[in-house]
């Protein structure tokens, strides 16, 4: 069903919260059919190093947006500071003309009253393109979209094993995580991705996987940018 939350980037410039995954990219893909994008937001950890939402390296980051073609605004930030870091970036991308923020949820209420809350404080209007679609719709579209993107994060208590780690999210694969009982969006925190190519990007990444790394009960795999002699 659709809303006024899925369509409010509609001949509207627009800024996005990226976090460089599936659901993120699949957003500005669709309010790029909609309206004009001015940048992107993505909000790192407290040291700077990587992304907060999907602890992705800046190199990556910045070789994604630079593949989009769009101006990056960053922050580093803690949970406790995080609203107030966010705000100052919307109101960046405000002297650039942005009138929307584009989100990639999909069905957490609580994730939804939060950016309304934040856009009500920036006099931005909030757009999220996938809202209340159906999960396994969103994963399929994304992939015959021709977007590719490789599985960096899982959660060893959700269903995901270590061998997920490294996989390309495939129209093969996501059968196979429904089959084991995995939401195939990854909703509840079951797994991240990282797209490294799609029809927003003008390029695609060309990376390498690094050693298996292991926090409490999560694995992830290290993904840096090829580097080739010319």
């Amino acid at each position: 069903m659709l809303t006024e939350w899925n369509t409010r980037a509609q001949n509207r410039k627009f800024v996005a919260s990226y976090s460089g995954g599936k659901d993120s990219s699949l957003a500005l893909y669709q309010a790029m059919q909609m309206g004009e994008p001015v940048a992107l937001i993505v909000m790192l950890e407290e040291q700077g190093l990587k992304s907060r939402s999907h602890g992705m390296s800046l190199g990556i980051i910045h070789a994604q947006t630079k593949a989009i073609g769009l101006p990056i605004y960053s922050a580093s930030a803690t949970w406790q500071d995080y609203e107030n870091q966010f705000i100052q970036l919307l109101r960046k991308a405000q002297a650039l003309g942005a009138e929307s923020l584009v989100t990639g949820d999909i069905d957490l209420m609580a994730h939804a009253e939060w950016n309304q809350s934040v856009c009500d404080k920036s006099e931005l209007s909030l757009c999220m393109p996938l809202w209340q679609r159906p999960r396994l719709d969103i994963v399929h579209e994304f992939i015959r979209l021709g977007f590719q993107s490789i599985i960096v994060t899982v959660n060893l208590n959700l269903g995901m094993t270590v061998e997920d780690l490294g996989q390309v999210l495939s129209l093969e694969y996501v059968d196979q995580l429904v089959a084991r009982g995995i939401d195939p969006c990854g909703e509840a925190g079951e797994f991240h991705t990282t797209v490294i190519d799609g029809p927003i990007f003008k390029h695609p990444l060309s990376v390498v996987k690094g050693d298996i790394l292991y926090h409490e009960n999560y694995a992830f795999l290290p993904l840096e940018l090829e580097h080739r002699d010319i």
